[in-house]
This record gives structure tokens, C-alpha cells and sequence, in this order.
């Protein structure tokens, strides 16, 4: 049987053959040397950003990318993307279609089939520069050096303060635990307009972000196809409050995760207090089970799944007609941000202080206890830990406290606009 990659696996993969590239690769530059002198600023013309994983973090390159297309134009700005992920950056709508660039990673042989096919294609392009939004990645940085790009900007690790990756990079960045991760992104693309000294410091004010999201624009067909999908899983002919909560049921992230008997608690108190809502449950199909045994477990008729029902355009589309989406710190926080629903985030090993969707309809919970965030760069968004006690701390009350108060004020908005 084919073995099959999963996160953890990719990580394993980056390890072990990426450091050794990344060290080859090294040794490659160093003798055939760079010609760019980063101290030097040359405008670039064309720009392919690499974002392999993570589809919520790819929302966050939304201020980033903007910058790109105002320096060098929408035609000009390119994407390098796991094929999974591109349908986040299809519903930005922000760089045209056909310059977005995937990799199949489903088996080791497809990986590395696909990876060469995409280097063909970005080469063929002749980039001007490339930027690497991945943290300590060895894959990604592997990728940036070999797209033929006069200029690269990625992080650097001066003094073993993170995963190895060589020396590939000619805009070499030290990585700011302290600045939210768009802010990081967009000040990636402004190396690119700066000299960068190889001290890897770019003194320059931090940019100010005016808007930090996309808007998500759904066409009329596309809500009326949810909407119907809504009335059938009801049987509310009308137009449901709904409220949804992501539990997250599978094993992926499993230290994000806030115990499944608290979202139970937490459906069964909302629909006890607000007796005109429905409480629908996402997932991914892997999911269906365990989030239909959750809604069973609810034994509410106002309580429905929706696992496995939608696509990921048309999950983006629920949030149009949603009051409020309660989940884990994961891809959907993100998407959420780009619709009008209100979000209520909770945040475990890793920080909203730099993964936090900055809208004023988003709002995190998190403990802030000693050992958090365990998660984060620098350990390559690993951790010990096998127990998750800053989840396990953020209580049903609190959950249900602050749902409640976004839930109202929501209701009598509402109210005031009729």
C-alpha cells in the first residue's frame, strides 16, 4: 500500500532530506556565488510568493500581497501552493487564477514529481524575486533557491535560534516573535524595496495595515444553494439563525483541540437560551462520524451536521448567512474573517497576539498561562506537550458568556436595521 503524507509525516520528510539539501544547496552558492548584493535595491518585476501549507495563514498574506500587486501589478504576482490549498487563495480572488502554481502531495514519489513539474513552471516564468512566508521550512527554502529568482527573502537563522535551513536566501531576515504574522509577511515584501544588510536587520518602521482581510463575495446563486442546503437540515423554510461550531474532530491537531464533551455543554446552554436558534456542526468528511455522534449526543432537533456537506467555497458561503462560528485556533477563524459572521476563537499553544484575526468581528479567548504559547517558529510548530491544559482550561461558562454577548448585540442590530 502507498504511504500516504499527513502533516507529521511532511515534517519528518522536511527533516531528513531537507536539511541536507539545504546544506548542499549552500555549498552550491557559496562556490558559484550570488551575484545580487541585497544592500542594493533593484525593483522587481515579477513575484512568486512561497505558502506551501496552512491555509489560514495564507489569509494572513493578505496585506503582503496586496503590497506585491501595487509594486509590480496583479499580472505579475504569483503563487507556489499544496494543490489542497489553493481554494483559499481562488476565494480571495486577489491573484488571477492561472498564476497560482500546485503541488500534489498525497505519496512521497507524487511530492517530489510535483515539486520538479512546479519548479519547471517557475523558472519558465524568469522571476525577478521570490519571497518564502514559511517560517523555518527546509522544503520551502529548497524551492525559493531553485525558482531562479535573482532575489530571495526568507528567515534566517543567525545563531542556531531555529530549524537549520542553510544559506540560501539573499535577503536574509531575522524572524519577530513580537509583530503579528501579517505584519511579518508584509514587511517581507518590503525588504524587497529596502537595502538589507546581511546582519539580517531591517530597520524600518513597521507598516501600518489599513485593511487585513479580504472580502469574501459570494454570488446570489451560491447563497441560495447553502440557504436550501440550510431549510432542508432544519426544516425551517424561513431564514434560520444559525449559529455553528467546529470542533475540529480530527487527529491532525489534536493540541488545538477543545474537548468534544464542552462543545456538547456548549450547544445544549445556547439552544436552552436562545430558543430561535439552530446549531450547526462543520467538518471535514473524515469527521462526519464523530461530529454526528456530537450531535446525538446534543439530542436536539435545532442541532444538525453539516461534516462532509459542503465544499470549502461553500463553507465560506454558510458564514454569509451565519450569526456566529465558534472554534478552534484553525483554518476557519481565518476564512470567517472575510464574511460578516462574528467569530469566537479559541486559542491554545499557540498566541493570538500573532495568528489572531484583526477584525473587529473576531474575538479570542485564551488562557495565557506559562506554558503559552508552546507552539511557534522556532521549534517549527512542534511541542512536548500531551496535554493540553490550556485548552482544557477555558471553561463552558466563559465560552457561553462571551457567545451570549455577541449573539445579542448581533440580535438587536438586527432588530434596528428593521
Amino acid at each position: 500500500m502507498a504511504l500516504k503524507l499527513d502533516t507529521r509525516k511532511l515534517q519528518i520528510i522536511d527533516r531528513l532530506i531537507g536539511v541536507p539539501l539545504c546544506a548542499s544547496l549552500t555549498l552550491v552558492r557559496r562556490l558559484i556565488g550570488d551575484r545580487f548584493v541585497p544592500e542594493k535595491v533593484e525593483v522587481p518585476g515579477k513575484v512568486l510568493f512561497v505558502k506551501l501549507a496552512e491555509q489560514g495563514s495564507t489569509v494572513l498574506a493578505y496585506p503582503a500581497i496586496s503590497r506585491a500587486i501595487q509594486v509590480v501589478g496583479r499580472e505579475n504576482v504569483f503563487f507556489l501552493v499544496f494543490e489542497e490549498n489553493r481554494f483559499i487563495l481562488d476565494a480571495m480572488g486577489i491573484i488571477p487564477h492561472e498564476n497560482v502554481i500546485t503541488i500534489r502531495h498525497k505519496q512521497p514519489l507524487e511530492l517530489a514529481w510535483q515539486a520538479l513539474r512546479a519548479l519547471m513552471r517557475v523558472r519558465r516564468e524568469r522571476l525577478d524575486a521570490a519571497v518564502d512566508l514559511e517560517f523555518f521550512s527546509r522544503g520551502s527554502a529548497v524551492l525559493t533557491f531553485l525558482s531562479g529568482a535573482r532575489q530571495r527573502v526568507g528567515f534566517h537563522t543567525f545563531f542556531g535560534d531555529g530549524p537549520y535551513r542553510g544559506d540560501l536566501m539573499t535577503h536574509r531576515l531575522s524572524y519577530n516573535p513580537y509583530l503579528h504574522t501579517s505584519q511579518i509577511f508584509l514587511l517581507m515584501v518590503a525588504a524587497l524595496e529596502q537595502p538589507v544588510p546581511r546582519s539580517g536587520k531591517l530597520s524600518i518602521p513597521v507598516p501600518q495595515i489599513e485593511k487585513w482581510v479580504p472580502d469574501f463575495a459570494p454570488a446570489a446563486s451560491e447563497q441560495e444553494q447553502v440557504r436550501s442546503l440550510l431549510q432542508r437540515e432544519t426544516g425551517n423554510d424561513g431564514e434560520p439563525q444559525i449559529v455553528l461550531l467546529n470542533p475540529n474532530a480530527s487527529d491532525l491537531l489534536p493540541l488545538r483541540k477543545w474537548p468534544a464533551d464542552r462543545y456538547v455543554s456548549l450547544a445544549r446552554r445556547l439552544l436552552d437560551a436562545f430558543p430561535e436558534i439552530y446549531i450547526g456542526l462543520t467538518g471535514a468528511p473524515d469527521e462526519a462520524g464523530p461530529i454526528e455522534a456530537m450531535v446525538q449526543e446534543i439530542g436536539s432537533p435545532r442541532c444538525f451536521s453539516l461534516a462532509g456537506k459542503t465544499t470549502l467555497r461553500q463553507l465560506l458561503v454558510l458564514y454569509t448567512l451565519s450569526e456566529l462560528l465558534i472554534t478552534n485556533d484553525s483554518g476557519p477563524a481565518h476564512f470567517a474573517a472575510m464574511t460578516q459572521v462574528h467569530t469566537l476563537t479559541l486559542f491554545g499553544p499557540e498566541t493570538p497576539a500573532l495568528f489572531g484575526a484583526r477584525t473587529p468581528r473576531a474575538i479570542t479567548i485564551w488562557q495565557g498561562l506559562a506554558c503559552s504559547p508552546c507552539v511557534n517558529a522556532y521549534n517549527n510548530r512542534q511541542s512536548s506537550c500531551t496535554n493540553n491544559v490550556c485548552m482544557q482550561k477555558i471553561t463552558v461558562d466563559r465560552v457561553f458568556d462571551e457567545a451570549s454577548k455577541v449573539y445579542l448585540a448581533r440580535s438587536t442590530k438586527h432588530e434596528i436595521l428593521r
